[in-house]
């Protein structure tokens, strides 16, 4: 295996690891701000999705795998955004 590759797995599986450790000790009154944050996260991950969707003008691998992380970072962001707002409206005052 090339030495990049390995790098790179592991550092995402200490990042998953890190990731999960992390998400578990959160109490819950901080999801809400915490999931608009990863929102915002998503958002720019939209961008770059879309840097390498539009990166040349021939049906590449990138441009399929950008259009793709296009699809899923948007579905990640609209579905936050409407987790949160699920969120927000239990704390409102009931008329």
């Amino acid at each position: 295996m090339d030495s990049a590759i390995l790098i790179g797995l592991y550092i995402f599986v200490l990042a998953l690891f890190a990731g999960a450790e992390l998400i578990a000790k959160v109490p819950p009154t901080l999801h809400t701000p915490l999931m608009s944050g990863s929102n915002a996260i998503s958002g720019i991950a939209i961008l770059g999705a879309l840097v390498v969707a539009g990166e040349s003008l021939t049906l590449k691998g990138n441009t399929v795998v950008g259009v793709l992380a296009v699809a899923f970072a948007t579905v990640n962001v609209v579905g936050g955004y409407m987790v949160t707002d699920r969120m927000l409206q239990m704390f409102k005052k009931k008329k």
